[in-house]
């Protein structure tokens, strides 16, 4: 056994001896006996606490999401919610969790940790949407909370985010302060918990659970940002929770507002951890949605909705004139909503619209259009909610939306984060007034590259075979830039991981290139963050003639953009 072999066994077996789970210590220990050594250095890597909290496969060991890790974690948010405010303590924290294998179980563990640590915790006793979970935070002033969810991800994964005092996901440099807290945790078996009543059902002294006039005061709120008088609709909406969380709530809302021409997916109607009809359960994936586009066909629909598990992503499809069912690109979702609600803003302050870094630049276009402020942000909602919510305060500006291209849209009101529900009851409202006037959504997008000119993006991800070959593909690009791709000549590149102090702090420090050309065309190139892969966003701009098919400049400017993504993934081999 080498040196570097027998530190992985003592870490393995440290670890092993602070484990208070039975399954995961089992396979732990089988690890150690058989010196399975690339498993047990997989696992034994901790997982990083950033952007969303933590997120990863379920197994043994701090690279794995477990009991242990869920434990750790919230001992070390409680050990940072210590160090804040002293009066803190008479705010609640906020726990829930969606409907993985074992996502009860981790709820019913950080609530344990929370309420030992002297901490007065309000929690969901059935899943529910992330959404939810966002909005009871900000409705009870919690000081933070936890939601138990992998989100998209398949059925093997567990993942567990964190919400700071102001309901908006943990941005830097929160989450490395939490980062520490949990590395000074001692071993989880060590870790107090409160006493638990029954294993059959969460409660504990110290707890409270949130009751469900929670979700109907959500609901209502969620009906107050329509612009749109309720009333009965024709219009005919297939919907699919992909075996997640987010159908009663959808339905409700959709139902309230007049929308009973509804068809959900039966097979994909209830929430199931396995996910048996999809590979992966994630609306941008190719075949995730064909059993609502089948269920679309027969009904003769108008419209597809779909969430991600938890339902704060939302995916949309129409049909053309043909009948022809395609999926919108969260782009296009995002920039349809965005003019949707400018319109709609009524007198008061400057409008401000949010977007991410590699999200489409069509978006300051409509906003100038309509009187309003844009800016971009680093990727993910931490940094959008937390830049509109400092605005606000400093300038006086109202935030309206967020969204980024990733299926993700946040509408002033009651949620500080992305949400599915309130984005697909705005987007039918949205269909169904274009209809009552005799236009199509393909109608509404011409109108939009009539106004602001043809946007189309691209996305391509290379895949290496480990992180270190990506980290050095981005140092090669970042230390030689090229000096044109296909064919267009390279104006400037913007390395986000230098000279973030002549930025505002919501675009700083990222492992972020962005290459930019003639004619508003752009590159940028960015890791995923926990695969070995990079990234390569196209996105470009050409004039809209009406004098053409709009199908023939679609595909024209899409092939450019494509060739833009495969020349930077040719160049980084």
């Amino acid at each position: 056994m080498s040196l570097h072999s027998a530190e992985l066994v003592a870490a393995a077996r440290a670890w092993l001896a602070g484990d208070p789970d039975p399954e995961t210590s089992s396979v732990l220990a089988q690890w150690i006996e058989a010196e399975r050594f690339t498993d047990l250095e997989a696992c034994m890597t901790p997982l990083t606490f950033g952007t969303a909290g933590l997120r990863a496969l379920e197994g043994p060991g701090p690279g794995c999401m477990n009991l242990a890790v869920v434990i750790r974690a919230a001992r070390g948010l409680a050990a940072w919610l210590d160090q804040q405010e002293p009066d803190a303590r008479v705010l609640p924290v906020v726990v829930g969790y969606d409907a993985r294998i074992n996502s009860k179980r981790y709820a019913e563990a950080a609530i344990r940790v929370l309420v030992a640590a002297r901490f007065h915790v309000r929690y969901f006793s059935e899943p529910v949407p992330t959404p939810l979970v966002a909005f009871a935070a900000h409705a009870y002033g919690a000081q933070a909370a936890v939601c138990i969810t992998a989100s998209h991800n398949p059925a093997e994964y567990a993942g567990l985010k964190v919400y700071a005092g102001n309901a908006v996901q943990i941005a830097t440099p929160i989450d490395r302060e939490i980062a520490r807290a949990i590395d000074e945790v001692g071993p989880a078996n060590q870790v107090p918990l409160a006493p638990w009543p029954s294993e059959h059902r969460l409660g504990a002294p110290g707890a409270e659970s949130i009751p469900r006039e929670m979700t109907q005061r959500y609901i209502a709120e969620v009906m107050a940002l329509r612009s749109t008088p309720s009333g009965p609709s024709e219009l005919r909406i297939v919907y699919t929770a992909l075996h997640g969380v987010g159908a009663a709530c959808m339905l409700e809302v959709l139902r309230r507002a007049g929308y009973s021409e509804l068809f959900p997916v039966a097979e994909q109607l209830e929430p199931d951890p396995r996910f048996p009809s999809v590979r992966f359960p994630n609306p941008e994936e190719p075949g995730a949605l064909d059993l609502a586009l089948a269920e679309a066909r027969t009904a003769n629909a108008d419209l597809v909705l779909a969430h991600d598990p938890d339902a704060d992503r939302l995916a949309v499809c129409v049909p053309d004139a043909l009948g022809t069912w395609r999926a919108l690109s969260g782009n296009q979702v995002g920039l349809l909503l965005a003019d949707y609600v400018l319109r709609r803003q009524g007198p008061g302050p400057k409008s401000l619209v949010v977007s991410s870094v590699v999200s489409s630049p069509m978006l300051n276009s409509i906003a100038t259009v309509h009187g309003a402020e844009s800016i971009r942000t680093l990727t993910g909602f931490k940094w959008m909610l937390n830049a509109a919510l400092e605005l606000e305060r400093e300038r006086g500006w109202r935030f309206v939306i967020a969204y980024e291209e990733a299926l993700g849209y946040c509408v002033r009101g009651p949620v500080r984060d992305k949400d599915g529900i309130s984005a697909g009851l705005l987007f039918a409202d949205l269909v169904k007034e274009a209809r009552q006037v005799g236009r199509s959504v393909d109608d509404l997008l011409v109108s939009l590259y009539v106004e602001h000119g043809l946007w189309v993006s691209a996305l391509v991800t290379v895949s290496f075979p480990r992180l270190a070959d990506a980290e050095a593909k981005m140092r090669r690009m970042r230390q030689a830039p090229p000096e044109s791709l296909a064919g267009r000549a390279t104006l400037r590149m913007t390395d986000y991981s230098a000279n973030a102090a002549g930025r505002p702090w919501y675009l700083g420090a990222a492992d972020l290139l962005e290459l930019e050309f003639p004619d508003q065309a752009r590159v940028l190139v960015r890791p995923s963050g926990t695969e070995p892969k990079l990234k390569i966003y196209a996105d470009l701009r050409q004039d809209y003639e009406r004098s053409r098919s709009h199908a023939e400049q679609t595909n024209e400017a899409q092939a450019k953009a494509s060739e833009l993504t495969r020349a930077v993934a040719e160049l980084l081999g």
